[in-house]
């Protein structure tokens, strides 16, 4: 979900943008935004990737199972088009026709990302795993008199 949604409820087709972006960096790294868990720090999966990204070690992101048959070249473009796509600001995300092109054309030269949106740590005792698994609902039958 795209931060201006989120926050605001605005929904564009860069909500989409940004929604592709998310799923870009999931296949590459094989791990779910909302599951991901570092032991270095608490920032979900946007915002590792684009730590790695700031730190030149990108690649470190990608899932092991890739890692007997990749292009450097091609993992590191999905990981960079992934990353514009996730860019706070909707303006500075690029429109999907961009996207298709700069993933289906490795000639093109990709413009640099900016700071993803979303991209804060949490804190860890805030949530835990069975927290987000328990089903505290209620249910309410109705019967008449």
């Amino acid at each position: 979900m795209s931060p201006e949604y989120a926050v605001d409820g605005k929904y564009s087709v860069k909500s989409d943008v940004f929604s592709i972006g998310v799923i870009i960096l999931e296949l590459v790294s094989g791990r779910r935004n909302r599951k991901f868990h570092h032991l270095e720090h608490y920032h979900n999966l946007l915002g590792h990737a684009w730590l790695l990204w700031t730190e030149g070690n990108a690649l470190e992101l990608m899932d092991e199972c890739l890692k007997e048959s990749f292009s450097e070249s091609q993992v590191l473009r999905c990981i960079q088009v992934g990353l514009l796509c996730v860019q706070k600001l909707p303006e500075d995300r690029p429109i999907m026709a961009s996207v298709v092109s700069w993933l289906g054309n490795e000639g093109l030269v990709l413009p640099q990302p900016k700071h993803p949106g979303f991209f804060t740590e949490r804190n860890p005792m805030e949530s835990t795993d069975e927290e987000c698994l328990s089903n505290n609902a209620t249910l309410t039958v109705l019967e008449p008199r």
